[in-house]
């Protein structure tokens, strides 16, 4: 049996068993992401988004999303933490869903043409 130390931890959204990301195609979620891609401009986005999210909520999502770009360009966590401000766990949850996730690489690699 593994102990928990030496257990491979994954990214977050892998929690989901597969009936959920299944009917995803008939949830909330879905109708939501669903509207997100019908945005069309920047400020349609910041518009959106600011309507949606708290300024907390909204300032977690850029956060997370600046840690990625970090790690991408190899930064070291402390380094990270120091330059952002962003917790330690954060950062480590962030470097998972990288490693382990699709969404963060996919849209790195777009960003970079």
């Amino acid at each position: 049996m593994l102990s928990r130390k030496n257990k491979k931890k994954e990214c977050p959204m892998k929690k989901m068993d597969s009936p959920t990301i299944r009917n995803l195609k008939n949830s909330k979620e879905r109708a939501l992401f669903g509207a997100i891609l019908k945005l069309e401009t920047l400020d349609e986005c910041v518009n959106f988004f600011t309507d949606l999210c708290t300024p907390g909520e909204l300032l977690a999502l850029a956060d997370r999303w600046q840690v990625a770009q970090l790690l991408d360009e190899g930064m070291p966590y402390r380094a990270i933490y120091e330059k952002t401000g962003v917790s330690t766990a954060t950062v480590t949850r962030v470097a998972r869903c990288l490693e382990h996730g699709k969404g963060y690489r996919l849209l790195l690699s777009r960003m970079k043409g």
